[in-house]
Parts: structure tokens; sequence; C-alpha cells
């Protein structure tokens, strides 16, 4: 009878939060009130004097949280590194410089912009990072009559695209797979095994967004050049700073550096921002360099501020997800399948779902899905991270609902509708190769 009614009442709090996550609640908020609610459920089934609130408020709100430090420690670096990029200069360099170069041809200078977008975002991070490089880029898409419908999904696609190595996002997702016990032992962390597949999934992003843009290269070269931007600043002259040009690399020094010689993400962002201010010249002086290190790491942190409180957070919820969903093991089992290859094509076939915050979208209500899929104890912690990650992560190159996607199309003046229609057909189709790659690769 119990049972029963921890299962109805679960059941009524998963339908309300799948329904406020669409709707565009506040996932802090929503998060913590799924944590309460799921661990009163969880406390109907528990008789009486065995275990004591103590304990379970220490299980649930204390100890998630202290465990989750290395990585809010790794997610500090990374955002502080990508904006260490945008502040010495070497981003807009980068973007300026391409863009200058292939001005002659309107699709190769589109196809440019497309990766360097993505060179810059394997490290930077963010809708500050995001606007810091669309008002330097949009304006030149602009300039050779890319229409607006194209360059905006090609800029949030690259983004897309690059977030597959960006460790800042790795670990966000990496989150929902903390507390869960794989029958094979493995643990969802950052390392060579991930990158093996991370790469060649950005690559496959990247060839579709190449080919978007072949598409609709007619459309480019008979575009009509158009003005973006604030209105006073158009026309205007626009000088971009002086750096090294080999500093261009600097993006992907710290994926290289966990890759080629296994560094651990945090020494690898460390050294990776100390070594931009030296090689950019803003460790001349003294003075100068406390100016810029203090001044980026406050923006970074302010940047990342209300996203580590959510994801401290969602320890505190995924905790109580999994432990009140293994009460239920013996009723899911039996009914989710258990053949890999049925689940992953489904799931791509379903991807859609994770737009707006749906139930494919780990940052929405595929936060509960996945809870379910651990309470079987069935899968190992790899192929569950590339079940709900594929389809989150190549969501959020179009899905209005991400930060920088609504900058965007409002600095545009693009049509959400019109967005969506362009470059939601792009991120469904690359979720077939990029998790068939997640079969081979990862899991």
């Amino acid at each position: 009878m119990i049972l029963a009614i921890m299962g109805i009442l679960l059941v009524l709090s998963f339908v309300g939060f799948v329904v406020y996550a669409m709707k565009g609640g506040n996932l802090t908020v929503g998060f913590f009130v799924q944590t309460i609610i799921w661990t009163l459920i969880y406390c109907l089934g528990i008789p009486f004097g065995v275990s004591k609130p103590y304990d379970i408020i220490t299980e649930t709100f204390a100890q998630p949280a202290l465990n989750y430090g290395p990585t809010i420690i790794q997610i500090i670096l990374g955002a502080w590194f990508g904006r260490v990029l945008v502040d010495t200069g070497i981003a807009s360099s980068i973007s300026y410089r391409t863009a200058k170069i292939g001005e002659k041809s309107p699709v190769l200078c589109t196809i440019a912009v497309a990766l360097v977008t993505c060179l810059i975002f394997t490290s930077a991070y963010g809708v500050g990072s995001a606007i810091a490089i669309g008002v330097i880029l949009f304006p030149i898409m602009g300039r050779i009559g890319v229409p607006k419908r194209v360059a905006v999904p090609v800029f949030t696609l690259s983004i897309g695209a690059a977030m597959w190595i960006n460790s800042v996002l790795f670990v966000q997702f990496a989150a929902f797979y903390q507390s869960y016990d794989s029958p094979d032992g493995q643990k969802v962390e950052w390392g060579t095994h991930y990158l093996s597949f991370g790469i060649p999934a950005m690559i496959v992003q990247m060839l579709g967004v190449i080919i978007f843009i072949l598409i609709h290269s007619k459309a480019i070269k008979n575009g009509t050049p158009y003005e973006v931007g604030n209105p006073e600043e158009r026309g205007k002259a626009v000088e971009y700073p002086e750096v090294p040009v080999w500093t261009y690399i600097m993006p992907i020094v710290p994926v290289a550096l966990s890759l080629i010689l296994k560094w651990n993400a945090v020494p690898a962002l460390l050294l990776a921002t100390i070594l931009t201010f030296l090689f950019t010249g803003h460790m001349k002086s003294f003075k100068g360099f406390v100016k810029i290190l203090n001044g980026t790491a406050t923006t970074a942190i302010g940047d990342i501020g209300p996203l580590i409180v959510m994801l401290l957070i969602l320890q505190f919820f995924q905790h109580s997800a999994v432990t009140v969903m293994k009460v239920f093991s013996g009723v899911l089992t039996p009914i989710i399948p258990n053949n890999m290859a049925v689940l992953a094509v489904a799931f791509c076939v379903l991807a859609p779902l994770a737009l707006f915050r749906g139930p494919l979208e780990l940052y929405g209500a595929g936060s509960a899905v996945i809870s379910i899929f651990m309470a079987t104890g069935m899968f190992n912690s790899w192929f569950l991270f590339a079940l709900l990650v594929v389809p989150s992560m190549t969501c959020i190159s179009a899905c209005i609902t991400q930060s920088w996607n609504t900058w965007a199309t409002g600095y545009m003046e693009l049509e959400p509708k019109t967005f969506l229609k362009m470059g939601v057909p792009v991120y469904w189709l690359c979720t077939f190769p990029i998790m068939g790659l997640a079969a081979l690769l990862l899991f």
C-alpha cells in the first residue's frame, strides 16, 4: 500500500516538474523543490526509527555538495580561461583576421566564421563570451550578405559543436552521473577516454554546419548586405587588438594537454591561462598583470555564480532522485528495454523532445528521466551519459531557451520560429552519427 502511494506521488510530482521545466520555470528553484518532495516521498517508505532525520539531511544536502567541490574548481578555472581569451584580445583578433581574409568569397567567409567560432568556444563559455564574439562576427556576416536566417544558426551551431570538448560544459553534464554506481565500476570523468569521442563528435557537428552553409550558398552569394547592432555604432571602422598570430592556438591548449600529456583539467586550464597572459604582453608590469587578473576572475566568477548554485542544488536533486527510484527498481527493470541499440536509436529519433527543456534535456525534465534509468542499475555510466547527453548537447545549438541563442536571435532581430525551423533539422540529423560514435568510442 505504501509503495503504491509513493508511486502515485512520484508520478504526479514528475509530471509537475516536466510541465514546470518545459514552461521555462527557474531550474534552480525547480530542482530544490523537487529534492524536498522526493526526499519526503522516500521517507514514507522507511520504517520509523530506521534512519534518523539527521542522516537523511546529511546524505542528501551535505555530502553531495562537498563531494562536488573539485568539479566546481574545474568550472571556475574553465570560465576564467574563457574570459581571459576574450579580454586579452585573442578571441576578437582571431575573428577579425579570419573574416577579413575570407570577405572576397561570402561562402568561404561564412565557413571560416563557423570554424573560428568553434575554435574559440572549445575553451570560452557562457553568454558573456558569446556576446563578445557575436558582436564582432554578426556584423561581418551582415556586410557580406549572409541572410539572418542562416547567420544565426551558423553561429549557434558552431558554438554547440565546440561544447563537445569544452570542459566547463562537460563537467556540468557529468554532475548528473556523480551519484550513479555503474555495474562496471566506471565513472563519467574528463580525460582521454571522453575526448576520444568528444573530438570526433565536434567534427561531425561542424561538418553538419558546413553542409548547412553549402545548402544555402546561393542565398549567401545573392544576399543583400545589411547592418546589425547599435545604430550609433554602425559604419564605424573597428580595430582589432594586435596579438601575435601564434597565440591563436591558445584556445586548444587545455584540450591538448589533457589529450597528449594526460593532464587533469585543473592544471591544464591554469597553465593555459598563465601562458595567455604572458604571450599577450599582460605580464610586462606587475600592476597591469594584477589588474587584468582580478578583472577577468571577477567577471568570470560573476558570470557563473548562478550556475554554480544550480549545480550544487542539482547534486541534492540527483541524490534524492536516485535514492527514491531505487525503491522501485524491481518494478522499473522489466519495463525498460535492456537493448542498448534500441534505446540509442529511439533517443535519437525522439531528440527534438530535448527542446524547451523537455524530457530529453538534462537541464530540464531529462534530469528526472535519467534518474529512472539509473534506478534500474542495468546500464554502464558511459551509455547513460551518451543516451541523454547527445540529445541535450546537440539541442544546445538550436533551442531558444539557451541563453546565447536567445541573445543571438534578439541581436539579429530574427523570429524564434525561423531560428528553430532552420537549426533544429541540423542538430536533429547530427544526433544519429554522434550517437553512433558514442557506441563505437565511448560505451
